[in-house]
């Protein structure tokens, strides 16, 4: 077996090991979700839709009238097509792809990663860019983040590049293979669930942070 199909196998086997805590099992998702679907696909929608503070009443998993109006909200305020259709584009937006080519949960939750990578972290050092990818998955076990890779991206004010939209840009290449490092457990950060560009940051709590490495532009602290 060569390397490059060892390192699919491997990478198949943590993906589906970090299943559960980057919160998606391994189901292909619809192309399109609308009223009077239901499931977990209609749940994840949902709860991204809440992290993003769209009202959206119980995160049941039913596809009813006040998801229905969440999803146009959401449409309206970043300029997609507003049908009130979680198709393609929407869940693109909202850092859920469709199911074309049988793409699985697991897979986007390594898609979403790779794009905030790609937008906080575009530019940095390779090193620079694991760091980001496994500050924000330290996050996820850490007690004051939520538990999830969908919680941690859309937590209100986390990151700007989620704020401004900056992250529903495909990722760069070596963002991806970032992506894949980190979640594989490589975190050159030292265990940080912060990181901030000094150059453009004057939050003065943040600036306190014990800081533990410093790659390119970014400071990683605790």
């Amino acid at each position: 077996m060569g390397k490059s199909a060892v390192f699919g196998l491997v990478l198949g086997v943590l993906l589906t090991a970090v299943g559960v805590r980057l919160g998606g099992a391994e189901t292909a998702l619809p192309a399109a979700l609308q009223q009077g679907a239901s499931g977990e696909q209609v749940r994840q929608v949902q709860q991204a839709l809440r992290d993003l503070g769209y009202e959206v009443g119980a995160v049941d998993g039913v596809y009813g009238s006040r998801t229905r109006a969440a999803v146009l909200a959401f449409q309206r305020d970043r300029g997609l097509t507003q049908d009130g259709v979680a198709g393609r584009e929407t869940l693109a937006a909202l850092g859920i792809q469709s199911s074309a080519g049988g793409t699985t949960a697991a897979s986007l939750d390594l898609d979403l990663l790779a794009r905030v990578i790609s937008a906080e972290a575009k530019g940095e050092p390779y090193a620079g860019q694991v760091a980001v990818g496994a500050v924000i998955l330290n996050r996820i076990e850490h007690p004051s983040f939520p538990n999830t890779l969908a919680g941690v991206v859309y937590q209100a004010g986390a990151f700007e590049s989620v704020s401004n939209g900056e992250y529903a840009k495909a990722a760069e290449e070596s963002c991806v293979r970032a992506a894949r490092e980190a979640i594989a457990g490589s975190d050159p950060s030292g265990g940080a669930i912060y990181f901030y560009n000094p150059a453009k940051t004057s939050n003065r709590w943040m600036l306190s942070r014990p800081v533990i490495a410093t790659i390119g532009r970014h400071v990683f602290c605790s």
